[in-house]
């Protein structure tokens, strides 16, 4: 059975960078094809694609975030990591980790449960 599990801080203060680990059981992040994204959902809106990254280790992220995103792969761990930059309160959101299995943009096979993070003083 395969599960992810956000990991990270609540709060964040404005400026400082957001970590989140998504550990993934039941399957490995280095499987040919599979991706492992990062998505995030502001309260009262949609959902927002961060970025992904590959088996490989190649990465790619959504433009607008894009200069204060990084997502790293530890596949000793069998985990992921997002590190999001000089946040503001305007990054506060519901925060997923999921894993796509090459069905299409935007589909994925799993996620995890989620963790609410929120920027503020």
């Amino acid at each position: 059975q395969v599960q992810l599990q956000e990991s990270g801080p609540g709060l964040v203060k404005p400026s400082q960078t957001l970590s989140l680990i998504c550990t993934v059981s039941g399957d490995s992040i280095s499987t040919a094809y599979y991706t492992w994204s990062w998505i995030r959902q502001p309260k009262g809106k949609g959902l927002e694609w961060i970025g992904r990254t590959l088996y490989s280790g190649i990465t790619a992220y959504s433009p607008s975030p894009k200069s204060r995103t990084s997502i790293s792969m530890d596949t000793s761990k069998n985990r992921f990591t997002l590190h999001l930059s000089s946040v503001t309160p305007k990054d506060t959101a519901v925060y997923y980790c999921a894993e796509g299995r090459g069905k299409g943009s935007g589909i994925y096979e799993y996620w995890g449960q989620g963790t609410q993070v929120t920027v503020s003083l």
